[in-house]
């Protein structure tokens, strides 16, 4: 019986001791989410949509094939998301597609306080959007904004947001790779330079932040590969790329981006042999706009752009994209291919103009916005300058087929022909066009034309 009980108490000894490994520790994640969870707000969204469908299927469908749809019944679509708070005043920094085009914005904070917010500005492109609340009085918790090109591999990165709804999930995991380029779901551009993680990023997680160990911004959470691909592939914007756009958004409620000031193609390696180009890819210039930084720095028509900074351009829509993600001012470092040799010259950027700003003279046609083209519109569309016309802005969405970007060259009306080179000679033609009178627009579009006939 002696025996037995020693064996008990030694056994009690031996748990009790193991139950005490590490008595005084505290998790250093749980610090940095104790410190900054109080500033992740959670972000519902609500947009009004017009569709002619009641099938969803038929709507896909509809859009799919054939664009905007012009006509049917509006209903509400709720969507949320996440951001942060990094401002005393009520600023959050969150995803311009979590957003976009919303008809109601509310925050709701760890603690269940909800705010109405409104829009301050944003930019598609970038993914990049501001809204503010009225603290009304209240103290807001903030968080600090790092520096995401100190950011180096393997380090740890801390996300929290509000996956599927689950109201400020934290996942850990770590820096996976840096200058990562996707190309965006909508297949408008790329996303370049972002940051990969394999802490978990879900839908719903979109706008809110990626830490790093101090409990600073690096990022903002924003990309997921499809789950069927591929696991434990996250992307976040740097902090860095947004810190550049934020005053611009609050002032102006759009983004100053760079120009630089060339209209390009991609390399293919047909291309590169018939031009005997030894890169198998990259952006080749096809053309540099008079007075431009392009032009000012040295890069000439036939130049092969490799990299920009320390970012690879592997094709057009690269190289547009990584441009626009600096200001206006920035000095960067452009490798060329010229001839056989590699060159390295130093831009530094101008600024393009107001991208989305339409002209007030433009008359609305069949749903149609334009205006005059500029530098910008031919580097971001990759427009040669020969080519004239009126850039449609906005679709209201009677004419099937038309999108933003567009190049309305000609148009023809009840069998008579209109070449228009301005918006003066847009309103011109337009302004006599009557209901019945059957209508087609000569439209230009990367590198090709098409002809899109309607009756009005």
């Amino acid at each position: 019986m002696r025996k037995f009980a020693v064996v008990v108490i030694t056994f009690l000894l031996v748990i009790t001791g193991l139950s005490y490994v590490n008595p005084d520790y505290e998790s250093p994640i749980a610090r940095v989410v104790e410190a900054c969870a109080p500033a992740v707000v959670k972000i519902d969204v609500v947009r009004i949509t017009r569709s002619p469908f009641f099938d969803p299927y038929a709507e896909e469908f509809f859009k799919k094939w054939f664009g905007d749809i012009p006509w049917g019944y509006e209903r509400k679509v709720s969507s949320l998301g996440s951001g942060f708070i990094f401002d005393t005043e009520g600023y959050i920094l969150t995803n311009e597609h979590v957003v976009h085009s919303a008809k109601e914005i509310t925050v709701t904070m760890l603690d269940g306080t909800t705010y109405k917010a409104e829009y301050i500005g944003g930019d598609e492109e970038l993914d990049l959007a501001v809204i503010k609340i009225n603290p009304r009085g209240k103290e807001l918790p903030v968080l600090e904004l790092g520096d995401s090109d100190k950011v180096k591999i393997g380090e740890w990165a801390i996300a929290i947001g509000n996956p599927l709804g689950f109201q400020h999930t934290v996942t850990i995991g770590v820096i996976s790779a840096l200058h990562r380029k996707i190309p965006k779901p909508d297949g408008t551009g790329y996303y370049t330079n972002l940051i990969q993680t394999d802490a978990a990023i879900n839908p719903g997680n979109s706008g809110g932040p990626l830490l790093n160990i101090h409990g600073q911004v690096i990022g903002i959470n924003t990309a997921i590969v499809n789950p069927s691909e591929a696991v434990n592939l996250g992307f976040a914007i740097p902090i860095n790329t947004a810190k550049r756009f934020i005053d611009s958004l609050i002032e102006t409620g759009k983004a100053r981006k760079a120009f630089l000031g060339v209209t390009v193609s991609t390399v293919n390696p047909s291309l590169a042999k018939a031009l005997g180009i030894k890169s198998k890819w990259g952006a080749i210039v096809t053309s540099v706009i008079k007075n431009s930084p392009a032009e000012r720095a040295g890069i000439e028509e036939g130049d092969v752009i490799l990299k920009v900074d320390n970012m690879e351009v592997k094709n057009a829509e690269e190289l547009v994209s990584v441009i626009h993600s600096y200001r206006p001012g920035d000095k960067v470092r452009i490798l060329v291919e010229r001839k056989g040799r590699e060159i390295e010259l130093e831009v530094i950027l101008g600024e393009g103009g107001e991208k989305a700003g339409v002209s007030r003279e433009a008359k609305m046609f069949a749903g149609l916005i334009v205006d005059n083209i500029t530098d910008s519109d031919r580097e971001n569309w990759n427009i040669p300058e020969e080519v004239k016309g009126v850039i449609v802005r906005q679709t209201k969405g009677m004419v099937l087929g038309i999108r933003e970007g567009d190049v309305i060259t000609t148009i023809f009306v009840n069998g008579r022909r209109y070449n228009i080179e301005s918006v003066k000679d847009w309103n011109s033609v337009v302004s006599k066009i009557k209901r019945g009178d059957y209508v087609a627009l000569y439209v230009y579009r990367k590198g090709g034309k098409a002809l899109i006939s309607f009756v009005y």
